[in-house]
């Protein structure tokens, strides 16, 4: 048996098992969101079967490779099955978070031209005729233009 060989074959259990911690911190700590917990979880079955079967290096790699492939399809399954419903679902589409609010006209609206202050800045506007400083509510947001119509 040369030094590999006793190597492996003595402490492959817990090489595995290191081997799955440094990929759990690599997931948390270091590249979040990836896959490497999953590819974790196989080092983690390696390494405790190893540790109380006697299992060759050559073997132990195929299994890694193998139990590798069925945790990543088993989590992007998992993953993909999934809503991910937030409290804010228009979070990141700053349009759609805008329809419904009630903002002000700072120069004149008509169909082809006005603007309005939405928060703390000035968005070109359309709509039917409204002058400075009435209100209006936004009813969508299209290629740029906030879309009004009149409030009561």
């Amino acid at each position: 048996m040369n030094a590999i060989e006793q190597f492996f074959g003595m402490q492959a259990g817990w090489l595995w098992l290191i081997l799955a911690a440094l990929l759990a911190i690599a997931e948390i700590a270091i590249v979040p969101g990836v896959f490497f917990i999953f590819i974790a979880l196989a080092a983690i079955a390696i390494g405790t079967l190893t540790l109380f079967v006697d299992i060759n290096p050559a073997m132990q790699f195929v299994l890694f490779g193998i139990f590798s492939v069925i945790s990543v399809y088993s989590g992007r399954y998992f993953y993909g099955r999934q809503q991910h419903v937030g409290s804010s679902p228009n979070l990141n589409d700053r349009a759609a978070q805008m329809a419904g609010q009630t903002v002000t006209v700072v120069q004149a609206i008509s169909a082809d031209a006005g603007r309005v202050r939405v928060g703390d800045s000035e968005w070109p506007a359309r709509g039917p005729n409204i002058a400075v400083g009435r209100k209006a509510r936004i009813v969508n947001v299209i290629n740029g233009y906030v879309h009004l119509e009149t409030v009561d």
